[in-house]
């Protein structure tokens, strides 16, 4: 969590060691440093305290914190439109053989609305990525795992991206044709 760099961040600011901050607020000094190791978390108390002295609002203390929750919330959001994208892509790809085996050509209904549902997942994702400003894997599995990438290592990946996209939407529509041909041929 970002409170541990919050804290270290304030009792430097204001030079306090680690054994002044604990004695202002009495408590020992390995609890400070288990706070800033993130081995423990201080109770609300000690964060008003904390505020008080460094003269900062508890907002400010905590926000990196609140901000990174958000972000492993959106992250998780993200795992779940992902995984339903490609599994309804998948599920809708393979349904077209049987649907029209069973239903005729009225069957390619229930596969539309799995393929369907799969875009609206895939436009879930890249809402997701441009509020983030996700553009390459690399960053967008370190979103996910809620690491921050430096600059120079996003100016990487980004060069390499371009192509990637393209491999991407090439091998995922190559996959969607084989499963739908295999899906038609093995149930007509």
């Amino acid at each position: 969590m970002n409170l541990s760099k919050q804290i270290k961040k304030y009792r430097t600011r204001d030079q306090f060691s680690q054994e002044e901050l604990a004695q202002k607020l009495y408590v020992s000094r390995q609890t400070i440093s288990n706070w800033e190791n993130e081995r423990s978390y201080p109770d609300i108390h000690n964060l008003l305290l904390m505020s008080v002295l460094f003269n900062v609002s508890l907002d400010d203390l905590v926000k990196g914190d609140v901000e990174m929750m958000r972000n492993e919330l959106q992250g998780a959001q993200m795992n779940k439109w992902t995984i339903s994208m490609v599994t309804f892509s998948l599920l809708g790809a393979i349904s077209i053989g049987p649907m029209m085996n069973w239903f005729g050509t009225k069957g390619l209904l229930v596969s539309f609305v799995l393929i369907a549902y799969s875009i609206y997942s895939a436009f879930k994702v890249e809402n997701i990525k441009k509020k983030h400003n996700l553009k390459t894997y690399k960053e967008i599995l370190a979103f996910q795992e809620g690491r921050q990438l430096t600059d120079e290592e996003k100016g990487e990946g980004r060069k390499k991206n371009k192509y990637i996209k393209v491999m991407m939407v090439i091998s995922s529509g190559l996959i969607t044709g084989i499963l739908t041909w295999l899906s038609l041929t093995f149930f007509n």
